[in-house]
């Protein structure tokens, strides 16, 4: 047939009309598999913008979802003229007029391309098939997608065969709807509505020209063009839009060169919720599945996987419950030791007068406002102290509406406490309890696993237990007395000399077994111990049960100098109740599809890094707290439900660091390991004195009354008992009882110590 066409142009031409169709009719039949599966006429008319994904307990409860559409939906007669213009003018000229695909704006395209103005022939209707139905995903690909340029010639047919069926099924208006609540912004946020809330706090129908091109203008590369950080940029893609705007007639001069003038006007004060039922659980979820996801290609926010995870709804309950009682009470504690006072402090108890102004600068939008405002800082500050309405955190109101400056609102924030609260179950690797913070719309940073603090006295197992295990006995016996450690300073060389001090300043000069030193965490005394044994071996030893952040070997390390979370502290004291093997903690069990099959089951993995007998033996230690003269962890005596049954043994060790900075508690049952820590987001805000600050009086209460909570209810799970047995033969001399002195003068469970170098690594300071 072809032979007869004697102009070989015409024939060739005719050759790549046919070639087109017949590719055409392979991409779309997917003829034997190669192509993928393309959107059919259902798809078109009923899409799945994306399948949310649930988060359940391990008792079946529903407690989050995951889901891209963050968008919150909006009506075509919500959506500006303004939106709709500078998307026309910007996108696609033409979508009035073609059909799904513009040949016309593909040639020109390509034309520009050719000679060196690239620039995108994508319809409108094009973006929407590809954003509605993801197009270039796993789903849509076939074996032609290894072949390099076969497979963008499949992406592009395939393309342009969903938008054709997209034109066939919709209106214009309906297209326009479909595209505006599918497009992404960056940063989490999709759909319009989302987006214009998020960057001017109005809705979709409010937006002006100028405010509708910033918007516009982010999509061609929303990170680029944020407004937020590259306003300078964001600026110019404003401007190109509303160029184009004025171009094709929807603005006038006058108003192109009004708009064109002004700065980006942000209101950033919209405060979005976006916990979708789960806080920072949720949150955790997320990244704890992070690399599954990436290793096995699943989207957590829209392929409807189900999540099972090894939280506990009841003891999840009980845990919020007591962070809420016993944390509003801190406050309130915090509130009437500081009155009308600044609380940031330096050590040394001098206010810190430009905290404020050194937080400011901190924010994202204070570089944006020093190139607006360039050699003009009091407009700047003008910013920063003027009022708006708010919602903050309040706990007398959860959501309490007020008017606060930028300064305001920080010298508020500042003033609160906050929390981060672990449970595990060594026996299987599950954390059965994650509190992140006092409340997750507020306060995203999660303080179980992303913030590191020093952990002050709860560090000083690990020295017990390096002298435990190189052939020391909890019977030995140390004196109270002052000691000097002369050491050389890794980072720079220099000789130094340590000489730790007791809280009060004062030893007592009696003689200690290591039991009743830890349980009443003498400094003297662990300085003599780390002296034994060595601070690289007590670095070793921490690692060995599984803190994984960096530890500065000096003296002071087994006193608690160095930041680790809640999440290492709670991991590497379930290796004690675990007979001596290191867990890797889980925190999800199980991953189905929307249809229950099973995609993956998680198991912890355990790893022996200490005998049996030195496990058990530091079990020993711990009970020490509650057991020996002036015990730091006492004051669980005073919740009379955890000792009703008459035969309960609590171990722990309570924390206390730099101008009580931070509050600890670690928490041992025969069942569960729990790790509580307390303090403000700043390091410099903190509490007075060791009556209202130490870790006793913060951390402790909180993981008293959430075990009580736990034994009162008998269908948790797990109720009071003593201690296990040992696991194998104790070699070790331990049952060695201390006799009640009459005076207690060590009473303070101390981590003050003398200066080593101020620049080196500070120091934790005091806790009865």
């Amino acid at each position: 047939m072809f032979t007869r066409l004697k102009n070989p142009v015409l024939r060739y031409f005719v050759y790549l009309v046919y070639f087109v169709i017949i590719l055409f009719c392979a991409v779309e039949l997917n003829f034997l598999w190669l192509f993928g599966y393309s959107p059919d006429t259902q798809d078109i008319k009923n899409p799945t913008l994306s399948i949310a994904s649930d988060v359940y307990t391990a008792d079946g409860k529903l407690i989050g979802r995951y889901y891209k559409e963050n968008r919150q939906p909006v009506e075509f007669e919500k959506i500006s003229p303004n939106l709709i213009h500078a998307l026309v003018s910007t996108e696609d000229t033409r979508f009035y007029q073609h059909h799904g695909v513009d040949f016309y704006g593909l040639i020109s395209g390509i034309v520009s391309t050719a000679t060196g103005d690239r620039r995108g022939a994508s319809t409108i209707t094009q973006q929407l098939a590809k954003n509605l139905f993801q197009t270039r995903k796993k789903k849509y690909q076939g074996p032609i997608s290894h072949i390099p340029v076969l497979r963008t010639v499949a992406y592009k047919f395939k393309e342009w065969l969903t938008a054709f069926k997209i034109e066939r099924a919709y209106s214009k208006n309906q297209i326009l709807t479909l595209y505006f609540n599918t497009v992404p912004f960056g940063n989490n946020s999709f759909g319009i509505k989302t987006a214009s809330l998020k960057y001017f706090d109005k809705n979709p129908d409010r937006v002006n020209p100028a405010e509708a091109a910033t918007l516009i203008g982010m999509l061609k590369a929303t990170s680029t063009y944020n407004p937020i950080k590259n306003p300078e940029k964001s600026k110019e893609r404003r401007n190109v839009v509303l160029s184009q705007m004025e171009k094709y007639h929807y603005l006038s001069k006058n108003k192109f060169t009004t708009y064109s003038a002004e700065p980006i006007k942000l209101d950033l004060s919209y405060v979005e919720n976006e916990s979708q039922g789960g806080s920072y659980i949720r949150s955790a979820v997320d990244k704890w599945l992070e690399k599954w996801c990436k290793d096995n290609d699943y989207d957590l926010y829209e392929d409807g996987l189900k999540i099972y995870t090894t939280i506990d709804s009841r003891l999840q309950q009980y845990a919020e419950e007591s962070v809420a009682e016993k944390m509003k009470l801190l406050q309130k504690r915090f509130q009437n030791v500081w009155g009308k006072e600044n609380p940031w402090r330096t050590l040394d108890g001098n206010e810190i007068v430009d905290f404020p102004q050194k937080a400011v600068q901190r924010l994202p939008i204070y570089k944006m406002l020093e190139k607006k405002y360039k050699n003009n800082p009091d407009s700047i500050e003008a910013y920063f102290n003027r009022k708006k309405r708010m919602r903050v955190f309040s706990w007398k109101n959860e959501n309490q509406d007020t008017t606060f400056s930028t300064y305001d609102s920080i010298k508020y924030y500042a003033r609160l406490l906050n929390t981060g609260m672990m449970t595990m179950q060594p026996a299987t690797g599950e954390i059965k309890v994650w509190v992140g913070g006092i409340n997750h719309q507020y306060f995203k940073y999660d303080h179980v696993n992303q913030a590191k603090r020093q952990a002050g006295s709860t560090f000083k197992p690990f020295a017990y237990l390096a002298a435990i295990d190189n052939g020391y006995t909890p019977c030995d016996k140390f004196t109270d007395k002052p000691v000097s450690i002369k050491y050389t300073l890794k980072s720079t060389g220099e000789q130094e000399v340590w000489e730790p001090k007791n809280a009060d300043f004062h030893f007592s000069y009696n003689e200690m077994s290591l039991r009743w030193a830890m349980g009443k965490s003498v400094n003297s005394i662990t300085a003599q111990i780390t002296e034994k044994v060595g601070w690289d071996k007590v670095v070793e030893y921490a690692h060995k049960c599984g803190i994984e952040s960096d530890l500065e070997s000096v003296p002071s390390v087994s006193l608690g100098s160095n930041d680790v979370s809640v999440y290492e502290m709670v991991r590497a004291y379930s290796t004690f109740l675990n007979k001596g093997e290191r867990i890797d903690p889980i925190l999800v069990s199980k991953i189905t599809d929307d249809k229950g099959n099973v995609l993956a089951e998680f198991k912890p993995t355990n790893t022996p890094v200490l005998s049996e007998e030195t496990a058990w033996l530091m079990l020993y230690m711990f009970r020490g707290g509650m057991e020996e003269p002036g015990g730091t962890s006492q004051a669980l005596w005073e919740y009379n439900d955890l000792w009703k049954n008459g035969n309960n043994q609590i171990g722990g060790k309570t924390g206390t660091t730099s101008g009580y900075a931070d509050g600890w508690y670690m928490g041992i049952t025969k069942d569960l390991v729990t790790g509580v820590w307390v303090g403000a987001d700043e390091r410099s805000v903190h509490f007075k004195t060791s009556q209202t600050g130490e870790g006793s009086h913060t951390a402790l209460p909180i993981f008293g009354l959430f075990m009580e909570k736990v034994y009162d209810d008998p269908k948790s799970g797990f109720g009071p008992g003593p201690f296990p047995k040992p696991w194998s033969k104790i070699t070790k001399q331990y049952n060695c009882p201390t006799p009640r002195p009459r005076a207690d003068t060590t009473k303070t469970d101390s981590t003050i110590v003398a200066p080593i170098d101020s620049s080196a690594v500070p120091v934790p300071e005091t806790e009865p």
